[in-house]
């Protein structure tokens, strides 16, 4: 199969020329109104080119091209980023409202693309972590066309909600809290106080010293300079040569310097010099971010006023006239139909969608056929859920398919049908038909189309309307069946009752049905399962993409994800499904995700920045936190009650546990009994299956002792592992760059980066931020001045803490490979090296 890339990227040419003509250099920087007019409509030139290629995905693709299949997953996948990526900047900034409506849409459709893409991806790779460097080389993108991007809307829209919680969070903290009216400064002994007064006394005299010595210093050195100046004179000429040789040298190592340093600039090895003036033309996008986003409130606040009075309108002008002409369509139908039938059709239900159905292009005898064939398969469909028999061919068909694949035979891969194409077919439809043509000289002021609206709330009005002519006109049918039963003679039936609908979801017994969701609030908060989160952004988890994954892959080793990876899957897993209702719905279901790694590489942190994406409560159920809370039976069910009920009610909602491992213990040991670490797991277990698409619950859990856990009931409680190993050298080479810039240090060329991140392998994130504090201490600052910084001074503090050993690393990865995926991928690795191994072999054979 050709894998070669789409031109699919040469549509976001025109994006591009817009963003560079404003002086931006990226997606967030301000453009006029017209240029994300332009930006949307290159988005929608992209998506009807992927629409068209999403038909060819589905078709069935065998075992053996296993990697050509994940190659053009890999290729829709970057290309719906990028479309999510347009699609979010023109939401943040457009500024007509009817528009923005459409976007909206579109956007958390493209992002449930994304996140199907991404299932697939895992389905194929049998791996969370995708090596797609081949893929971006091919495309000619980089890895910042990688990063997902966070929707702006998700705290933009409900940052109200989020400040009210902050505030209702902090009385209760500040009620907790005790206060000292007399603050009481402690006493200090008379011979502590000669000390110290002692010392400071002696360090004034020093500095007398030191000022003194320094003076006499200057004066020596003046007076040998005065004497050399006496003894060694030069004639004039010479003295003019000497002048010119220092003066043409100083130039010469100037110029020198600055081409140097211009390169340096170019290829992106040094800091722009003018950061201010970069820095000042970031703020003024910004502000005018923000004046846009003034103005949406503005339209918005407009619209809405505007769609009150059209339907109100509407409802008095042609809301008679349309429910005289309903009716006059519906009894017109009863008398045809009773004309081809002899009999009065059934009324169509509500769910089938009432007198819509009449409303369509279809005879009487088409609609009367379609309504008996469908209540014929309801009927079929009830008594086919009842009967035991398709269990049992079911796992017929799976033992048949299971011994097909021990034969060898040959396994299809196939892309799963997708929930979101047709969402995204209708919003690109209505793009077509209703804004692609318009002139933007039609609404210069950005002001909503009220032939638009109307039409929209037509559409509306009618379907109220329907609602009420159709509870109407179910009575007329019954009383037109009633006389025509008494002319003719015939018994009167009772009208049928229609029979509950029975769904397989257990409901929860809700234990605190008596109480207030503020009183269950303030109780987790006094209690400390429910914590305040530290403002944390995603983005603040650094680390560089793994730029040799296929290499690796190629030469028969198994690559380890980089900490990009762990953010991409981060954002995706929990900040997308998390921060939109819309897209928790259309997104597949994942409800639990385990973090697995040493201690040090940032697993609190990404909990925090999922809060802070998505503004996300945030519950403790850590096994440390939970000692001496809820005791008893009883106690822990009301506990996991309490907790999932207030992280359904107020979600989005994130709990987490810390050491995960002791939940699912083999053996509790001697020192951890008294804390009952597994008292939660059975009750927790329930809990999460009550989840269902719509809760945004995410339980989040952390650990770096994995192998001490019972693996099946870790395994069924949490449905995504993410193993985080030590970094890598590009990862290490950003995080020293990145922690030492953020101290308010300029990188120089005294400071060897890149030997800091060779020396530091094994080291986590958390180790080289302990060296960077440990040296970077408030006297070391104030020495920069005189001495720079070389990377010696880190070695030393390096090397009082222990680092991430092989061995420790190597254990983890042998645990993550008897998880059921990590199983699956093991297999698949193996399998591979087989066939590699048999295609040398025939080789060999051949050349012989």
């Amino acid at each position: 199969m050709s894998e070669e890339p789409y031109p699919l990227t040469l549509l976001w040419a025109p994006l591009f020329t817009e963003v560079g003509r404003a002086g931006g250099s990226g997606w967030g920087c301000y453009l006029p109104s017209r240029a994300y007019q332009r930006l949307w409509e290159s988005s929608h030139v992209t998506l009807q080119e992927l629409l068209e290629q999403e038909q060819p995905l589905l078709e069935p693709v065998p075992e053996r091209e296993r990697q050509s299949f994940q190659y053009r997953i890999a290729m829709f996948y970057l290309h719906y980023l990028g479309l999510m990526r347009g699609f979010d900047t023109a939401y943040d900034q457009m500024v007509q409202p009817q528009k923005r409506r459409l976007l909206r849409r579109l956007l958390d459709c493209v992002v449930g693309r994304v996140l199907e893409l991404k299932e697939e991806l895992v389905r194929v790779d049998l791996s969370e972590y995708h090596c797609l460097d081949r893929v971006l080389q091919d495309l000619k993108l980089t890895p910042v066309d990688l990063e997902v991007p966070i929707p702006k809307y998700f705290l933009l829209e409900q940052s109200s909600a989020i400040r009210e919680r902050r505030l209702m969070l902090a009385e209760i903290l500040s009620r907790m809290e005790p206060v000292y009216p007399h603050e009481t400064v402690p006493a200090m002994h008379r011979t502590e106080a000669i000390i110290l007064l002692q010392k400071a006394e002696r360090a004034r005299q020093g500095r007398l010293r030191a000022t003194f010595m320094r003076e006499i210093r200057r004066e020596e050195e003046r007076d040998r300079r005065i004497w050399e100046d006496e003894w060694h004179k030069l004639s004039q000429d010479q003295a003019a040569v000497t002048v010119q040789k220092v003066w043409k040298g100083y130039l010469q190592r100037k110029r020198t310097q600055q081409d140097r340093r211009a390169e340096m600039e170019f290829i992106g090895m040094l800091p722009p010099p003018n950061q201010g003036e970069h820095l000042g033309i970031i703020s003024q996008a910004f502000l005018g971010d923000e004046v846009r986003r003034l103005r949406q409130v503005e339209k918005e606040e407009e619209f809405q006023v505007a769609m009150e009075k059209a339907h109100s309108s509407l409802t008095e002008t042609e809301g008679p006239d349309i429910k005289e002409h309903m009716k006059e369509q519906i009894r017109q139908w009863f008398i045809e139909c009773h004309a081809l039938t002899g009999r009065f059709p059934d009324y169509p239900d509500e769910s089938l969608g009432g007198s819509y159905l009449i409303f369509a292009d279809k005879t009487p005898e088409q609609v009367r056929m379609e309504l008996e064939v469908q209540v014929q398969e309801n009927k079929k469909k009830d008594q086919e859920k009842n009967k035991e028999k398709e269990n049992e061919k079911k796992e017929k068909k799976k033992k048949g398919k299971e011994e097909k694949a021990k034969r060898g035979e040959d396994i299809t891969l196939q892309v799963l049908p997708s929930k979101v194409i047709p969402a995204i077919n209708a919003g690109h439809e209505e793009y077509l038909n209703l804004w692609k043509n318009r002139q933007d000289g039609m609404h210069p002021s950005q002001n909503f189309d009220s032939e638009t609206l109307r039409e929209e709330k037509r559409k509306e009005v009618e379907q109220e309307i329907r609602i009420q002519v159709d509870e109407l006109m179910r009575q007329e049918l019954r009383n037109m069946q009633l006389a025509v039963d008494r002319e003719e003679g015939r018994p009167l039936k009772p009208p049928k009752k229609k029979p509950g609908k029975k769904t397989g979801k257990k409901k929860e017994k809700d234990l605190t049905s008596n109480r207030s969701l503020d009183t269950l609030y303030e109780e987790l908060v006094v209690l400390g399962l429910l914590k305040k989160s530290e403002t944390v952004a995603l983005k603040d988890y650094i680390g560089d993409c793994l730029y040799l994954g296929s290499t690796l892959t190629f030469a028969n080793k198994l690559p380890m994800p980089s900490l990009f990876d762990i953010r991409q899957n981060m954002a995706l897993y929990a900040v997308l499904r998390l921060g939109s209702p819309d897209i928790h719905a259309m997104a597949p279901l994942i409800r639990s995700i385990l973090l697995v790694g040493p201690s040090g590489m940032g697993k609190k942190m990404l909990v925090k920045a999922v809060c802070t994406e998505t503004g996300a409560n945030l519950f403790d159920l850590s096994p440390g936190n939970l000692q001496g809370k809820y005791p008893g039976k009883t106690g822990t069910q009301m506990m996991v009650h309490i907790v999932f009920k207030v992280a359904r009610l107020l979600q989005p909602s994130v709990i987490w546990i810390g050491n995960a491992e002791k939940t699912f213990y083999k053996k509790i040991p001697k020192e951890d009994k008294e804390m009952d670490p597994k008292r939660i797991k059975k009750d927790l277990t329930k809990a999460m299956r009550l989840l269902v698409p719509g809760d945004r619950v995410m339980l989040i859990g952390t650990t770096d002792r994995p192998h001490l856990a019972e693996l099946k009931g870790l395994c069924r409680v949490y449905e995504r592992i993410l193993l985080m190993p030590r970094p890598d050298y590009a990862s290490r080479f950003v995080l020293w760059k990145h922690m030492i810039e953020a101290r308010g240090i300029q990188m120089t060329r005294s400071l060897d980066i890149s030997a800091l991140a060779k020396v530091s392998d094994g080291y986590t994130p958390g180790h080289i931020l302990q060296a960077i504090q440990s040296v970077l201490n408030e006297r070391r600052l104030l020495q920069l001045v005189k001495r720079p910084l070389v990377a010696s001074e880190f070695l030393g503090h390096l090397a009082k803490l222990d680092p991430v050993y092989r061995e420790e690393e190597e254990s983890l990865k042998d645990w993550y490979f008897k998880t059921p995926l990590g199983k699956k991928n093991l297999k698949l690795s193996k399998d591979y090296l087989d066939a590699e191994e048999a295609k040398l072999a025939k080789e060999k054979k051949k050349r012989k």
